[in-house]
């Protein structure tokens, strides 16, 4: 993925950004291993099957990072200082799923040269995660 470097002025309301990723087991395990969260859900298999779930799910702040790529790397990119992030966890999301990371710029704050962001995760058209990112914009 290319970085991207937005100026303020060229960033408008209904942009949108959007990449897409797949977070594997392997993905999960390291996540497990740095966080130091090795719930059951994440990391057992077979005490997820005995689950709603079926099997190992990803943890969510894992799929919700993703979000960091998404104005680190695309919008703005390089001039991003990520002010807040809201997440709303809707759906369960399995290994191997492919993501797709969306933002839309929702509005401007022209005084503080701030965007804010609608932000969603959708594995199969269905939204997983959802939420607002705030992201000042910085100069040269």
């Amino acid at each position: 993925m290319e970085l991207n470097d937005y100026k303020y002025e060229e960033i408008n309301v209904g942009d949108i950004f959007e990449f897409k990723r797949n977070i594997t087991a392997d993905n999960l395990n390291e996540y497990a291993k740095l966080t130091g969260d090795f719930n059951p859900l994440h990391c057992d298999e077979e005490y997820a099957k005995k689950t709603i779930f079926k099997g190992r799910i990803i943890h969510g702040m894992l799929a919700g990072s993703l979000f960091s790529t998404l104005v680190g790397m695309m919008c703005p990119g390089k001039r991003n200082l990520y002010l807040s992030q809201s997440l709303n966890f809707k759906r369960h999301i399995y290994p191997n799923s492919e993501l797709t990371v969306k933002g839309v710029i929702k509005n401007k704050i022209d005084s503080m040269k701030i965007i804010v962001l609608g932000t969603e995760i959708l594995v199969d058209g269905k939204i997983v995660i959802n939420g607002e990112a705030k992201v000042k914009v910085l100069g040269d």
